[in-house]
């Protein structure tokens, strides 16, 4: 392909074609497009819906958003940041971190703001993908979806929520419209956004009822502190502090992770686990509500230093129970519980498999992805590529999460993507797939290594684990592994298809 984009076709309405697309202009977008510059390869753009940069820094405005693993971390390699105020960064933070690197490091140019992909899907002919937005028609040769797992809001389906007379929203879609002062507040779910919202409103309200299906792990969070411009300026001086912070952090993950594919090793910390709760939360009845029965790491362990807290003030109340129906501004959970509620939020997560995006992906043979996947299963090879899908990659797919920074995990993904780009155009070919057999061996032997991890044999039912109960989302080997997996493009595993040169076509494996 030409590395000149081509001007807009009047006549079949394509806007233009680039040899890379990549769709959403988060965390993964951004690296996506740095990497790409890095290697050389300048003929591409980034796709983003709404009117700036973020993803879901962007979308997640709730109060407290903050991110769960230390700021020096939760930051790309290529450019640390001296100048965090918090050693856990606050949304407003990240956001401006992400629009300032877009900026700086001269990606601006690359994104076409409000520009919604409508359907992508893979013409045979034209070996091309075909990204239909609201502008119009792109093609690409090879295209990244960077749209990431957080992007669309999970609620619950509760008997009577339409008839509730009082304010509902989602805390990935705050309303902040909405005052909460002196208002009795249901919060429904407990996981790591509740977690962060919960103790930020809880002194403004009259009452909060926190309805708790599932007793999470809360652990402390370590070194929670304001940075001092005194430390801001030494690591403006000498960087090499935030990359040596960020090793010993590295560090301790590869040892967590070890941990959680490992059950025993989980089982001997429980004990002080117990005595830690017992130390946070002294009522004992509040405390038996806020004791998980399954394992730590089942599903995600949440770090904060005031949920527990908030939870333990005069206006606070744990109905350990999920919410089952409403009856007027009655909230009613399944052990019969009920409270009045002026309000209600739902810190419920988000629909993570199949992505939301797979409802607009068609596969090679016209399916959408999530079709597929719903009657397959997610699978995905190294989380990135999968079969029937040719010339395309995917950010934060199944089965690649691991107890790290997503910023990390979307850094090898990137470094193993441009290394597909940079290896076909050396060996003259135009086309990837994945093998179907390939892709199906590859998740058997994933599922396989699963079964015995915490992640499976914790005793929780969790995110990670799909209709089926295969595990959609965890990664069985190290985090070392990991990294080494996806440090080179293993073309071997493809079929290719040369470019074309009399009009012909030839397939052929690699290798």
């Amino acid at each position: 392909m030409s590395k000149v984009t081509k001007l807009a076709d009047k006549k079949n309405g394509i806007i233009a074609e680039h040899k890379v697309i990549i769709v959403g202009c988060g965390h993964s977008g951004v690296i996506n497009g740095v990497k790409l510059t890095d290697a050389g390869i300048h003929d591409f753009i980034i796709l983003e819906r709404a009117s700036r940069a973020g993803g879901c820094w962007r979308e997640n405005t709730y109060p407290g958003c903050a991110c769960d693993v230390p700021s020096t971390f939760y930051s790309y390699s290529f450019r640390t940041n001296p100048e965090w105020s918090h050693s856990f960064a606050s949304q407003a933070e990240i956001l401006h971190y992400i629009e300032d690197t877009v900026e700086t490091l001269g990606l601006s140019a690359k994104v076409r703001f409000n520009t919604d992909m409508k359907e992508a899907s893979w013409l045979e002919q034209e070996r091309r993908w075909s990204i239909r937005t609201n502008k119009g028609e792109y093609r690409a040769q090879f295209v990244i979806f960077a749209t990431g797992p957080l992007t669309k809001a999970s609620y619950p389906d509760i008997e009577g929520l339409d008839e509730f007379p009082g304010e509902v929203f989602h805390s990935a879609e705050w309303n902040h419209e909405v005052d909460l002062t002196g208002k009795r507040v249901a919060v429904i779910g407990t996981g790591a956004s509740a977690a962060q919202f919960v103790p930020e409103i809880q002194p403004r309200v009259a009452k909060l009822t926190v309805f708790q299906r599932t007793a999470p792990w809360v652990l402390p969070r370590p070194f929670d502190r304001n940075i001092s411009e005194l430390e801001k300026m030494i690591n403006r001086r000498t960087p090499i502090l935030q990359k040596l912070s960020r090793r010993r952090i590295e560090s301790l993950l590869v040892g967590v992770n070890y941990a959680l594919t490992h059950p025993w090793v989980m089982r001997t910390f429980e004990p002080y686990l117990k005595w830690l709760l017992r130390r946070q939360i002294r009522d004992r009845a509040l405390r038996e509500k806020l004791t998980p029965d399954f394992m730590i790491g089942c599903k995600r362990i949440i770090f904060s230093n005031d949920y527990y807290p908030a939870l333990q003030q005069d206006n606070a109340q744990v109905i350990a129970s999920g919410l089952t129906r409403i009856e007027g501004n009655r909230v009613i959970a399944a052990n019969g519980e009920s409270v009045e509620a002026d309000v209600i939020i739902f810190g419920t997560g988000f629909d993570l498999m199949p992505p939301p995006v797979g409802k607009i992906i068609r596969c090679a043979n016209g399916e959408f992805m999530a079709q597929r996947w719903k009657r397959e299963g997610p699978q995905a090879y190294l989380g990135t590529t999968t079969h029937d899908m040719p010339n395309a990659f995917m950010m934060v797919g199944p089965n690649i999460l691991v107890y790290s920074s997503f910023i990390e995990i979307a850094e090898w993904q990137s470094a193993y993507i441009v290394d597909a780009i940079r290896q076909t155009d050396a060996r003259d070919v135009e086309v990837i797939r994945l093998p179907k057999p390939f892709c199906d061996d590859y998740n058997e032997h994933v599922q396989s290594l699963l079964h015995n991890t915490v992640f499976n044999a914790g005793g929780c039912n969790s995110y990670y684990l799909g209709e089926d109960g295969r595990n959609v989302a965890s990664w069985p080997w190290t985090v070392p592994e990991l990294q080494r997996r996806l440090s080179r493009f293993d073309l071997v595993n493809y079929q290719i298809q040369l470019r074309r040169s009399d009009g012909g076509s030839k397939l052929a494996e690699a290798g």
